[in-house]
């Protein structure tokens, strides 16, 4: 079944955050141009923080190999992805990768694959603004990719970025959204050995900028994107439509 939000007006005060936790290189790629993630280089110094301070991050199959299947959650119930972030999932016979926690995929275009896995069309915000909205202690992991991240940047409250110590030259950007300048604070740095680093920035809550430089409304922010992905196409590997599809 695919779920259909859009995006009402609420007045709760929105106590869950909307983190974006991803992987990135030294010049600003999450993955390449083929949705390469394998050169990302880690220490196991880093890969062994990541196990025990974000075990939920982790696909099920990996905390598994890992021997931390049974670790709790520290910080997230739920993750939200787009679908080509689901699809590598997909090509391996994995159907719901994140069975730990509850799962939801935004696209327009595809059918759910698995009963645990929703697939949410419509405004992703409208979906987002709903999760923050329920009783929990937990934060809402945002998994990617760009374009759902570039359309859900006025409803991010922080980041955490996973620096790893490589240029990539060409891939998919951190963000794919119309120009927008939104300020985060940086609250913490941690490094790790072998090069790797984890920033975290949390949102701005009063944004000179924002106040004077007004956001583009969604249906240009919705051009924008495929714009800018349009014009990010590669060699012989060209784009396809990512996330919210």
């Amino acid at each position: 079944m695919t779920i259909v939000i859009s995006a009402p007006a609420t007045d709760n005060v929105c106590m869950r955050r909307l983190i974006y936790w991803v992987g990135m290189s030294i010049d600003g790629r999450i993955a390449g141009p083929r949705d390469e993630v394998d050169f990302f280089p880690q220490s196991e110094e880093y890969t062994r923080w990541m196990c025990e301070e974000y075990p939920e991050t982790l696909p099920t199959h990996v905390r598994q190999h890992l021997g931390i299947d049974s670790s709790p959650s520290r910080h997230f119930d739920t993750v939200v992805m787009g679908w080509r972030t689901y699809e590598p999932a997909l090509r391996i016979g994995i159907t719901s990768p994140y069975s730990h926690l509850r799962q939801y995929v935004v696209s327009s275009r595809q059918q759910q694959r698995d009963p645990d896995v929703a697939v949410v069309s419509g405004d992703p915000a409208g979906l987002i603004r709903e999760l923050k909205s329920e009783d929990s202690e937990s934060d809402i992991y945002l998994a990617g990719g760009a374009a759902l991240a570039g359309s859900l940047l006025p409803e991010i409250d922080g980041l955490i970025i996973k620096l790893y110590p490589v240029v990539a030259g060409t891939g998919h950007p951190l963000f794919r959204a119309a120009f927008s300048p939104t300020l985060f604070s940086l609250a913490d740095v941690r490094k790790f050995e072998g090069g790797n680093a984890v920033l975290t920035y949390q949102r701005r809550q009063a944004d000179a900028m924002q106040s004077t430089m007004p956001s583009a409304p969604p249906a240009e922010r919705a051009q924008a994107s495929a714009k800018t992905e349009k014009t990010e196409r590669t060699g012989a590997t060209p784009e396809r439509s990512e996330d919210v599809t």
